[in-house]
């Protein structure tokens, strides 16, 4: 092979092995965003029940889920 050629291989390589590393540290960003998506989606369906079950148990009020929305 000529130096040309040995030239552009190494940066290939180079370029290959660059690319190689940004996918793998993109992929641990993704995985824990995941996890923190599924942590906060648990925390707002706690709250949610946590909330409606505070409505359930308040005196004389209705439940804002059987209430009709200001505009009817």
């Amino acid at each position: 092979m000529d130096k040309d050629t040995e030239a552009r291989i190494q940066q290939l390589e180079e370029t290959l092995a660059h690319m190689t590393r940004v996918t793998d540290d993109l992929h641990e960003v993704i995985a824990r965003q995941d996890a923190d998506i599924a942590l906060l989606t648990r925390r707002v369906e706690m709250l949610m029940r946590f909330a409606a079950e505070q409505q359930a148990h308040a005196e004389g009020s209705i439940p804002l889920a059987d209430q009709r929305p200001p505009h009817w």
